[in-house]
């Protein structure tokens, strides 16, 4: 088939049972995208094997380019000596690039998506390597894209400032929420209760365990909250492990709460819609945060949210949450102990989860992001 355009997409963390913020904002975008841009053909370049649930039309051409990017320097060898060789060569009308990452060098038009700088703001969340390359290689990025995406309003403020980009050049396309995520039955949280936590109601946090979503305070809070409220409560901890791993395992021994909290590890979507259904209340106080999926999936299951009061996060949040500060355990201990002794109020917060949901469409997201690459593809 002759197609009037092509557009090539990094498509390297569409990873199978392994989706997580960036990863999921890839697959939910671009399975729209491609669908609402038949005519337009996609050249999606993956760096190891792909599941071909990826695949999503007949207007998709996958190419796997080695090496790996397990480690961030072979980010940069990816991009630059493995992809865009090709992309000299097939010449597309476009880059787009989910994760943010960009070709230095290249005169192919490129859209990066740069969800948050918590790495300009924040370096110490991340190995020393990683934060080189990010704080080096992005500041690049953001002057040479033709256009960015970001997925809040806070993050758009936060290029602007940071890297001096013109606010005309940024268009926020919010993250949506997973059909997969609903309210579920009394009967599926009395047995996921009994799966996870013997019974026991329980707090619970999503999301990797990586010092920037600050686990180590949420941990102190919660102790904080066994001390003020005589509870038989438990904390779930649903994510994949990162590293700070150690002092986790040292601050639950010291604070001599290991009985209570559980390790769930990555679970799939099904699977994690029952673990939040079931909770007392989702627990989320990261320090810096682009978005911050959890909050909304949390709505959506109609439970009770508890957050942090920065960053993007009381933008996502609006009103519906109980919004507390992530650097003061005492104050989110009090937040859980007062969201349980008040029931009248939590319900409203749940009542207005499901009105700040509405804001949050993965189709309407969608629609924002085929109107600028196809303004861009045909201005090529």
């Amino acid at each position: 088939m002759e197609y009037a355009h092509t557009i090539a997409v990094n498509a390297r963390l569409l990873l199978k049972g392994k989706l997580e913020g960036m990863g999921r904002f890839s697959d939910e975008i671009l399975k729209r995208i491609t669908a609402s841009m038949p005519d337009c053909h996609f050249i999606f370049f993956f760096d190891r094997p792909y599941d071909d649930s990826f695949i999503y039309g007949p207007n998709i051409t996958p190419i796997v380019c080695s090496p790996p990017t397990r480690h961030v320097f072979l980010y940069y060898w990816w991009l630059q000596h493995s992809i865009r060789p090709i992309l000299n060569k097939l010449k597309p009308d476009l880059f787009f690039s989910p994760d943010g990452l960009c070709i230095l060098g290249s005169d192919i038009p490129q859209i990066p998506v740069i969800h948050d700088l918590n790495f300009e703001h924040h370096p110490e969340f991340h190995r020393f390597w990683a934060r080189k390359y990010y704080r080096y290689f992005f500041p690049k990025f953001a002057k040479i894209a033709q256009h960015i995406f970001t997925v809040s309003e806070f993050s758009k403020n936060d290029i602007i400032q940071t890297y001096h980009v013109d606010g005309n050049k940024i268009s926020v396309v919010y993250n949506g929420i997973s059909q997969n995520f609903y309210p579920i039955t009394e009967d599926e949280k009395i047995s996921t209760r009994k799966k996870y936590t013997g019974g026991r109601p329980y707090f619970v946090y999503v999301g990797s365990l990586h010092p920037r979503k600050n686990i180590i305070g949420l941990l102190r809070s919660f102790s904080e909250f066994k001390k003020m409220k005589n509870s038989n409560l438990a904390l779930v901890l649903a994510g994949p492990m990162y590293w700070g791993l150690k002092e986790i395992y040292h601050t639950l021994k010291s604070l001599s709460i290991e009985n209570d909290v559980i390790f769930t590890h990555r679970l799939p979507d099904i699977e994690l819609n029952k673990v939040v259904g079931s909770a007392a209340a989702m627990v989320y106080i990261p320090f810096f945060e682009g978005f911050g999926i959890p909050v909304i999936e949390a709505f959506a299951s109609e439970v009770p949210v508890i957050c942090s009061n920065v960053t993007s996060l009381p933008e996502v949040a609006g009103q519906a949450a109980f919004l507390v500060n992530p650097h003061k355990p005492d104050e989110v201990a009090m937040a859980m102990k007062y969201l349980l002794e008040n029931e009248h109020e939590t319900q409203e917060k749940i009542h207005l989860g499901r009105e700040q949901l509405k804001k949050f469409s993965w189709d309407e997201s969608a629609k924002v992001a085929v109107r600028i690459l196809s303004n861009y593809i045909k201005k090529n």
